[in-house]
């Protein structure tokens, strides 16, 4: 299972990745290979601003669809248009081309809140 260090994770199975005053957001490596082949990636809230926990958008895989919940507040910036035409990115690389948004941070003190890569991998049993 990888779970690179410098990430921060959410008990719902999403990374982030700070880049300055940006969080680049996607979903984990276990969450992915328990979801199967992911065949749409659906995030409509480009440009809208959104609570921490709040849902993102969705992720559709061959037999579920999954909510993206928030890690953070902030407003969604961009969206991976790569995921377009190819959502298996988020299967193949999901903490590289499979990242799905960007977003502003509002509360920097939320990402106080988020689990280190050692509380994430207890919570999945790894």
């Amino acid at each position: 299972m990888n779970l690179p260090e410098e990430l921060k994770y959410t008990k719902d199975h999403e990374w982030v990745r700070i880049e300055g005053d940006v969080a680049i957001i996607g979903i984990t490596d276990f969450a992915q290979s328990e979801l199967g082949d992911i065949v749409y990636v659906d995030i409509d809230t480009v440009d809208k601003t959104i609570g921490q926990n709040d849902v993102f958008g969705t992720v559709e895989a061959v037999k579920t669809v999954s909510d993206l919940f928030s890690p953070l507040s902030g407003t969604v910036q961009e969206f991976n248009e790569q995921l377009e035409g190819s959502p298996e990115l988020v299967n193949s690389d999901p903490y590289g081309d499979g990242w799905i948004i960007k977003m502003s941070i509002d509360n920097t003190g939320e990402i106080d809140g988020l689990l280190s890569a050692s509380a994430y991998r207890e919570l999945i049993g790894q």
